[in-house]
Order: structure tokens, then C-alpha cells, then sequence
């Protein structure tokens, strides 16, 4: 037996318990990782709370692993990897490998179903097992103890300049500065782009500055909104409550887009002449795949990006879940393993 020691929910909304369990023989696919830090992300509260319809309990969150590889299966051992090596391991811990979107490179998108990670019993642990294209080789130079936002919450707004060839010619902007936009902030800047930040909050004028934002609009201010008409190429929304999107829309430049990773669960009203007048676009995305992980990885350790993070105790799992539920985090809360 291999036993596991965890945190768990046991039923939706339950506070997390100590929870062991058999993870069985080592698949021949799959990495063990022996957790040093994970982070915490919303979609864990999301998950414990069973707010998307599909959890199943007992419910092991964490899906920010920072890690040193403890065991490889036995068709594992060629691909990479060695025994110590840190590598990270977000959102998704497996996919089928041979369907054409995981032949594209388009694993996220797996025709067969990629397993979120908690879904296969998450980073709240001791260890976490995943399939090995899906262990992230970290830079041995990383900041570890700051790293594991960026497997979520990085790649989270990574994936947008990526999918929208944003360059250091580029004008981007980005609404609400929290977990995912002050990450976005920090890449935009190491990229080059020209970036302004959309923030409700006044107050945070200069911490927001000093990540790395050109300018911060008041999004609550119809007359600052209203002076942006036509000058943005993108405008990434990490938002997940409804707005007033028609400014949005209104700002952006000819060929520009608007992209959601923010969760809004009212339906987006676009008049078609918004689109149609200035080839604009609207789109979404998830997370990334193994190779845009491995590139952000590699961009965020030359660059220098890291988010920024309180830390906790695994132990104080509890009370850090509860830093997070009431808004608290600045701006992102990372569990140090302790068992």
C-alpha cells in the first residue's frame, strides 16, 4: 500500500479534516510528487463547495503543487524526468495522450476528458500523483515558495497574450486586479506591453503601479471609461461578476479583442455592430497545455515574475480557506507542507 496523507472535504462545504488514503500502485504513466507547497485558488472553494455540479467527496483541493518528483512509473522514467527534480503540477493532471486534440498539442481540450487534478485527489497532501507530461520541469533558479499561482492563476491570464500574439507593441488592458489580474500585470510588463489596469478599488492606485501598470483607470468612472474609445488591442476581464461591458467593447482598437477568464455567469450582451464595426472579437479560454506551462515557467524565472503570496501552514488549511472566502488574500495565499 502507498498511503497518502491529506485534507479533505467529506461533503460540499465541509471544512477540510485529515484524510489518508490508498493511492494503489503507481500507474505506469504517472509521476509521484512529494508536496513542499501549494498554492490556493478560488476554484479550490469552488470545487469544496460543489458550486460547478460535479465534485465528489471525499474532495482532496489543490491544484498549485510545487513538488520534488519521490516516483516514476515504469513508462515514466524515460520522459525527462528524474527522481528530485522539482516540477509543478496545475489544473489538470491527465489526459488521454492520443486523441487529436492531445496530438495538436491541444491537451487542455482532450476529446476523452483531461482530469482536473483534484479530481484526482489534489496538491492538499503529502503527495499527488499525476501523468507525467502534465509534471512541469521548474528552473532550479525559481522561487519556489512563490511559484505555484502561476501553474493556476498564471496560466490562467498567460494563455490569452499567447492565443492573441501580444507583443512590446501591444496596448492591453486588464479588469480587476486580484489573484489573476496582478499576475496578468507582471507578465504584460515583462513582455513590454503597454498596460492599463481597470480597478473598482482607488486605494490601490500605487500598489497596482508599482507591479508594473502604465496607468489605472477608475472602472466606476463612465468619463475615464469613455476617453479609452478605440485604444486597446486586448482587454483581458478576470472578473467574475457581471459589468457594464459596452465601454469595453467601446475601447477597443481596429482587429481588437475581449477575452474572459473570469467566470461571469450572466451572458455577455454584444450588439453585432460592436463586433462587425472594427473587426473586434470576443473570446475565452481555460489553462493551458504542458508546453505553454513549460513557457511560462521558463518567462516568469528569466523575467523575474512572481506573484505575490501569503504563506500558511498546510496545518492552517482551515484558516487559510477562510483568508481567501472573505477577500483577504493580497493577493494570492500559497500552503508550505507540514506533515
Amino acid at each position: 500500500m502507498t498511503m497518502i496523507k491529506s485534507y479533505a472535504a467529506q461533503q460540499a462545504g465541509a471544512e477540510l479534516e485529515l484524510y489518508e488514503y490508498d493511492a494503489g500502485q503507481l500507474a505506469p504513466e504517472d509521476v509521484e510528487v512529494t508536496v513542499e507547497y501549494c498554492g490556493v485558488c478560488h476554484s479550490d472553494l469552488s470545487m469544496i463547495d460543489n458550486e460547478w455540479g460535479f465534485s465528489q467527496y471525499p474532495l482532496v483541493p489543490g491544484h498549485e503543487v510545487i513538488g520534488r518528483v519521490s516516483a516514476l512509473g515504469s513508462a515514466a522514467q524515460d520522459k525527462g524526468l528524474k527522481i528530485g527534480q522539482r516540477v509543478g503540477i496545475g489544473w489538470t493532471a491527465r489526459s488521454c495522450q492520443h486523441c487529436d486534440a492531445c496530438i495538436s498539442g491541444n491537451q487542455i481540450n482532450c476529446q476523452e476528458g483531461s482530469v482536473p487534478t483534484i479530481m484526482n485527489r489534489g496538491g492538499f497532501a503529502d503527495k499527488i500523483r499525476a501523468d507525467w507530461q502534465w509534471a512541469i520541469p521548474l528552473p532550479e533558479e525559481m522561487d519556489f515558495a512563490t511559484a505555484g499561482p502561476l501553474l493556476c492563476g498564471g496560466i490562467t491570464v498567460f494563455k490569452p497574450l499567447l492565443t492573441h500574439h501580444i507583443t512590446a507593441m501591444s496596448r492591453v488592458g486588464v479588469i480587476g486586479i486580484g489573484g489573476l489580474g496582478h499576475i496578468a500585470i507582471k507578465l504584460l510588463r515583462a513582455m513590454g506591453a503597454e498596460v492599463t489596469a481597470f480597478s473598482s478599488n482607488p486605494s490601490k492606485t500605487q500598489e497596482i503601479l508599482d507591479m508594473g501598470a502604465d496607468r489605472v483607470v477608475n472602472s466606476r468612472d463612465p468619463q475615464e471609461l469613455s476617453a479609452l474609445a478605440g485604444q486597446f488591442d486586448l482587454i483581458i476581464n478576470t472578473v467574475n461578476v457581471s459589468l457594464d461591458w459596452m465601454p469595453y467593447f467601446t475601447a477597443l482598437a481596429p482587429g481588437g479583442n475581449f477575452h474572459t477568464v473570469g467566470a461571469v455567469m450572466k451572458p455577455f450582451e454584444v450588439p453585432a455592430f460592436s463586433l462587425i464595426s472594427g473587426d473586434h472579437g470576443i473570446s475565452g479560454s481555460a489553462t493551458g497545455n504542458p508546453a505553454e506551462l513549460r513557457t511560462l515557467m521558463k518567462l516568469a524565472t528569466r523575467a523575474r515574475v512572481a506573484p505575490q503570496t501569503e504563506e500558511f501552514p498546510m496545518s492552517k488549511v482551515n484558516e487559510a480557506l477562510q483568508h481567501v472566502r472573505d477577500g483577504k488574500a493580497r493577493y494570492r495565499v500559497v500552503l508550505k507542507a507540514d506533515f
